[in-house]
């Protein structure tokens, strides 16, 4: 039986949440992609809490004009890391949900990195 591009990113996203959990020290910061937007927020795995999300829906209502690719996801990556600040969260796991290290994937971590977070 063939799987859907779907089940196998969640078969992936199981393997990967079985090694990648976040704590109060090192939250993990979490890309959820859709076809019109990309999503970020960093989770407290011990106590199952957002602490911070961005999109580029909510970003959506603050810039004209943005869009879910390249340019939207590297924005994205820049909000979670000023919110992530914020609330003094500098260091955090990614996790890239099951999709490959790519693309818009890889935006959002670049993003993240340039606005001052490690991981």
């Amino acid at each position: 039986m063939k799987l859907t591009k779907n089940e196998s990113r969640q078969r992936r996203k199981v393997r990967i949440r079985k090694k990648v959990q976040g704590t109060a020290d090192r939250p993990r910061l979490v890309v959820y992609r859709s076809n019109m937007h990309i999503y970020a927020q960093i989770v407290n795995d011990q106590e199952g809490a957002t602490l911070v999300a961005a999109s580029t829906l909510s970003l959506a209502k603050t810039e004209a004009g943005m869009h879910c690719n390249l340019a939207g996801a590297e924005k994205v990556g820049m909000e979670i890391a000023r919110l992530a600040k914020e609330k003094n969260i500098t260091q955090v796991v990614f996790d890239r949900n099951g999709y490959l290290y790519h693309g818009r994937v890889k935006a959002v971590a670049d993003g993240a990195r340039e606005g001052g977070l490690e991981f």
